[in-house]
């Protein structure tokens, strides 16, 4: 069963070229300073040292934590920090740990609006790379003259200190050879044990007090600091995919804090840990869908030309991996579920189908190299054999986020609905009772799944893509009903939309963060 519930790959991938080659800005290189602006806004008893620190600012390049990032940071024209915040904010005066951030400066600071705080989601994904692979390509529009673009990694995450951190690069890469195909009692047994061991790697890699502390609760306290620290009297918010649940527990928990909001990719805060693991399988088979009948419309298809038995053709080509994984190069092979990955990777995107049909015709000749590398860029591997934390900090977050499933039979239940809502993923193994690492985690959920209940906030903006693979277009609707917010539908397939070139969702963002002007009820964009 497919256990990652949230990403937002689509953003990183539509800017994985960007990012590898951004362009250097026009302005003079920032020079290192030390900036105080806080405390601005409202401060929480007993956190004031936290709210009036100073920020020094310097290059980002030391903050690098994978290849990509050291390439794209070296930009002259972005300038990184450290925030301070406590590891328990119920205990402000003990440990404290540091959250990475990464600025790039209005270009008009003269009509300089505030800071633009943005997440890209995940959870797990940094918001630092995210927001440097941005930075070239908004610089001179709008957004990029009036506020300074904020991008930070959240607790636990890339270069923010500690960061969590649960398998080596090579228990990573033999994790992803496990099938977990067998789901006789055995079966389930071995599964467990390899969970529960899991879930012990993480706490010793870790550390228990800092798994504990590592959730939304927290990183929207974290945000909140920033805010100040940066000198907003009130916070400019663009969260994607689980990004959206970051902000809207921000504004439940500070509603008179926010000025503006832009939600893109949202999930239904009140939606079960199942439920959404269900709507999300669902939302990936009808991307799959769409991508089976763009590639039946071609000359050669990996999956034939009939678009209706594309789901059987996909499971021929791809089951045999559970018993035979078949050669990808460097001394590597392809896995049933680095096959799997590899396609989810793609439907997150139709810039990716090209990719995959080529993928997948390689593997009908034996060959898993394109798929592999499709699966890499989701997992986070590097050309060198590194792993970003990407995969360690979303089961961290995730564990203490969301409500556990402990009972073997609900377990298999959700497995047996995951699979009738997403065939082309059932591997033809009968539903699993296997419990995953969150039942033998060591520190408590700290997160609950209702609706967030607001007032006094003001009106924020949702963005929901009808065919969104990954956060489905209904949750979106939900939210921005939650929040009194606007609705704004995007008619697509594809996960996320904002900043991504399409002009009508892009044009209609950008009036709202700027002017504070919602579209009107009812809008919807199309591709351009």
């Amino acid at each position: 069963m497919v256990t990652r519930l949230l990403t937002v790959l689509s953003v990183l991938v539509a800017l994985g070229a960007a990012a590898c080659s951004a362009p250097t800005h026009d302005a003079e290189m920032l020079q290192p300073h030390t900036e105080s602006r806080g405390p601005a806004g409202p401060v929480p008893p007993g956190l004031e040292r936290f709210y009036s620190q100073p920020l020094s600012w310097g290059p980002c390049e030391p903050y690098a934590t994978t290849d990509s990032d050291r390439q794209v940071f070296r930009d002259g024209g972005l300038e990184c920090a450290r925030l301070e915040v406590p590891l328990d904010y119920a205990q402000p005066q003990g440990r404290t740990i540091t959250i990475g951030v990464l600025r790039s400066p209005a270009k008009d600071p003269a009509r300089r609006i505030g800071s633009l705080l943005m997440n890209p989601g995940g959870p797990g994904a940094s918001g630092m790379s995210t927001a440097a692979s941005l930075a070239g390509s908004i610089a001179y529009t709008e957004l990029g003259e009036r506020f300074d673009f904020v991008g930070f990694d959240p607790r636990g995450v890339g270069a923010s200190q500690p960061a969590v951190r649960c398998l080596t690069d090579q228990e990573r890469d033999a994790e992803r050879l496990d099938n977990d195909a067998d789901t006789s009692p055995a079966g389930v047994a071995q599964t467990e044990q390899e969970e529960r061991a899991y879930a012990a790697k993480c706490a010793e890699r870790t550390g228990v007090d800092v798994l504990a502390n590592v959730g939304t609760r927290e990183v929207v306290r974290d945000m909140d600091v920033l805010r100040s620290v940066l000198g907003d009297q009130k916070l400019n918010y663009l969260g994607y995919s689980y990004g959206t649940r970051i902000g809207s527990e921000y504004a439940e928990t500070f509603p008179g804090n926010v000025r503006a909001m832009v939600l893109d990719g949202a999930i239904d805060p009140g939606q079960s840990t199942v439920d959404q693991l269900v709507a999300q399988g669902a939302g990936f088979q009808r991307a799959f869908n769409d991508f089976a009948a763009w590639c039946a419309a071609r000359q050669q298809c990996a999956l034939g030309h009939d678009p209706k038995a594309a789901v059987a053709a996909y499971q021929q080509l791809t089951r045999p991996l559970i018993q035979h994984p078949v050669r990808a190069g460097d001394g590597r092979v392809l896995s049933y579920p680095d096959a799997t990955m590899a396609t989810i990777q793609a439907l997150y995107t139709p810039s990716l189908w090209e990719q995959l049909d080529n993928g997948l015709t390689e593997l009908r000749q034996g060959s898993g190299r394109v798929l592999l590398a499709l699966a890499d860029s989701y997992f986070g591997r590097g050309a060198n054999g590194r792993y970003a934390n990407t995969t360690d900090a979303f089961d961290a977050v995730h564990c203490v986020d969301d409500q556990r499933v402990l009972d073997p039979e609900q377990v298999r239940d959700a497995d047996r609905r995951y699979r009738q809502a997403a065939p082309f993923l059932d591997d033809g193994n009968p539903p699993s009772a296997a419990r995953d690492m969150c039942a033998f985690w060591p520190v408590p959920v700290t997160g609950e799944a209702e609706q967030p209940q607001v007032t006094g906030l003001p009106p924020t903006l949702v963005i929901s893509t009808t065919g969104d693979p990954a956060t489905p277009y209904q949750a979106g609707v939900e939210l921005a009903k939650a929040l009194h917010g606007r609705l704004l539908t995007f008619e697509g397939t594809q996960h996320t939309v904002f900043l991504q070139g399409n002009s009508c969702v892009d044009d209609k963002t950008t009036r709202y963060l700027v002017d504070l002007t919602l579209p009107a009820e009812g809008t919807r964009c199309t591709q351009d």
